[in-house]
């Protein structure tokens, strides 16, 4: 079998990294584009012993089918497929069965491959690591490769420490050392190796999950989301009846739900429509989940409506419309779900996709590593002024594509990468966090300075120190209002109930303007790190009013000449912002 031109550069890049480095590595490719192939002729060409390891059964059979297809057959050990057999050259097993076996995994093996590498964590405990550890007993030197159509984790950030592309991903919390390979969808699908994405939003209704917000970077808490679909029942009848409608063409629907509650009213509706629907959740046997994907693949079910379990390891390629009745603050996930209809088919050339939960991601634009900061925001590409490397952040945009605001904090540029030592990166921050003993910056939620170790003071406490004196207002801006007063620039604060608070810059000397850039246009701007314009009067500054963004509070101290402002705080979120 002839691999595609980019499942050999894939297998090139890990033969060659390998031969130089000892690190493990990550090859990122959409799904559908098969990983399978890519890793049976990596464990064709090992010289010594290979493991494949992924999570799921129906994965074990597929790795296993594409091993037997470029090699001779390889030996199973899944207790899924009711096989424990670790005797072949390549042995194709369930991370579950692995390490609950670990005494079976005794002989040295050369290379271990894990398929869905991204569920891999650095857990001492987990499954992974265990087994991890149990190999490296027998052979230290052994060679760890990641494949994943998704290398990013929601709340630790990217999977990789660093990217061939000269990216810094997770230096701290990634379970790979190094990205060295990646290749994106779009030239899958211009190709025609994938099924065409057509995505939509909610056509004839749409959830409304805006309120959410994700707990301490995971995603969305379930019983919000049920409280909130409770209120929308109305919404849910009007979905699945425009899905009822729009099936007449089409051979097979996959459903993605919220919650179990929320799946079983979407099934009760279809089957009220007449339609032939299942539901699969967590909860849902072995046998009974095998009976139901059987009969889905074999069209004798319409619509398959599922909660969280298939998203990875599910193939049926007839699928050419997937419903997205979930919200998420995973791109990883919604990326997940949509792959599940993105194989080729015959009669198929495109999958209509369409998110009736407004999550609003655009599958064609390259992954952030943080959650999505505001429901508008959009990848945006911010160019480092240090080392020039182009930063993906997400950020806000206007009608024309031009940057609004973007959320970075540090550039995402490698400085220095060296094949045994973890990736320097580069020091440029677009918003920092000032030391008071050595100047240095931190991270806006740093708790000690990098630099000189001193504990950085907490905001909070900080403000209860200086509240605490006479003389001394803590103002909550609601709205800041720019306007040119005399030739001069007029920069007012309004709080809650109306009261203001004015600044007052001068434009007509090079000197003042300077003194305007540090004051007000660096700290205020909504796009740190881009270069400026060049403002040299007030009425350029009013027209980009929309350019700056406003403090939570102003710390203001009243003196013999009225209130003078100690300090604007941004990106405050602690006790202060509604009360003390």
């Amino acid at each position: 079998m002839q691999l595609r031109d980019y499942q050999q550069q894939a297998v090139d890049a890990a033969i060659a990294h390998f031969k130089q480095s000892s690190q493990s590595a990550v090859i990122v490719l959409p799904t559908g584009a098969g990983k399978s192939l890519v890793l049976a002729e990596l464990a064709r060409l090992a010289k010594g012993r290979v493991l494949i390891l992924t999570h799921v059964k129906e994965l074990v059979a597929q790795n296993a089918e594409k091993v037997s297809l470029l090699d001779q057959p390889g030996s199973i050990f899944a207790a899924g497929l009711k096989q424990k057999d670790s005797s072949a050259k390549t042995v194709i097993a369930s991370v579950q069965s692995a390490a609950r076996n670990l005494q079976q995994f005794d002989q040295p093996f050369s290379l271990v491959i894990i398929d869905e590498c991204h569920r891999v964590s650095l857990s001492p405990g987990s499954q992974y690591q265990l087994l991890f550890d149990q190999l490296r007993r027998h052979n230290p030197a052994v060679k760890i490769l990641g494949l994943t159509a998704t290398p990013y984790r929601l709340g630790t950030g990217w999977i990789y420490q660093s990217h061939y592309h000269g990216r810094v991903g997770s230096v701290e919390h990634a379970s790979f050392a190094r990205c060295i390979f990646e290749l994106p969808l779009r030239p899958l699908v211009n190709k025609g190796y994938l099924a065409k994405p057509l995505l939509l939003d909610g056509l004839a209704a749409q959830y409304d999950f805006s309120t959410l917000q994700p707990a301490n970077g995971l995603d969305y808490n379930e019983q919000q989301v049920d409280s909130i679909l409770n209120k929308m029942g109305r919404a849910t009848k009007l979905i699945v009846g425009q899905l009822c409608q729009l099936v007449v063409n089409k051979q097979g629907v996959l459903i993605f739900a919220a919650t179990v509650r929320h799946a079983k009213e979407v099934l009760s509706l279809l089957e009220a429509h007449g339609q032939s629907a299942a539901l699969l959740t967590a909860t849902t046997s072995n046998t009974a989940r095998d009976q139901l994907i059987t009969a889905f693949k074999a069209r004798q079910l319409k619509f398959l409506v599922n909660v969280s379990v298939l998203t990875t390891g599910f193939d049926a390629p007839h699928v050419d419309l997937i419903a997205i009745l979930r919200p998420t603050a995973s791109v990883s996930l919604f990326q997940q779900m949509v792959g599940r209809g993105l194989r080729s088919s015959p009669g198929k050339s495109h999958c209509l996709i369409i998110d009736y939960a407004a999550n609003g991601y655009d599958l064609f634009y390259p992954e952030v590593g943080s959650p999505r900061p505001a429901s508008k925001a959009v990848p945006v590409q911010v160019p480092c002024p240090q080392c020039q490397f182009a930063n993906i952040f997400w950020g806000l945009v206007d009608n024309d594509g031009d940057i609004i605001e973007h959320y970075g904090r540090r550039c995402q540029g490698v400085a220095a990468h060296h094949a045994a030592a973890a990736p320097t990166q580069c020091s440029y921050r677009f918003r920092a966090r000032i030391c008071p003993d050595c100047g240095g910056e931190n991270d806006i939620a740093a708790r000690a300075c990098q630099q000189c170790q001193s504990p950085l003071v907490d905001p909070d406490k900080r403000l209860k120190a200086v509240l605490s004196q006479k003389h001394h207002h803590l103002f909550r801006c609601q709205q800041m209002i720019l306007s040119e007063l005399q030739g001069n620039l007029q920069v007012q604060y309004l709080d809650i109930d109306g009261n203001p608070f004015y600044r007052h810059f001068k434009l007509d000397t090079a000197a003042q303007r300077r003194a305007l850039y540090a004051l007000f246009i660096l700290p205020h701007s909504r796009t740190p790190g881009c270069k400026p314009k060049n403002y040299h009067s007030a009425g350029e500054l009013v027209a980009d009013q929309n350019k700056f963004r406003m403090p939570q509070l102003l710390l203001l101290k009243k003196t013999s000449k009225g209130w003078q402002l100690l300090d604007s705080i941004f990106d405050y979120s602690g006790r202060y912002a509604s009360t003390y």
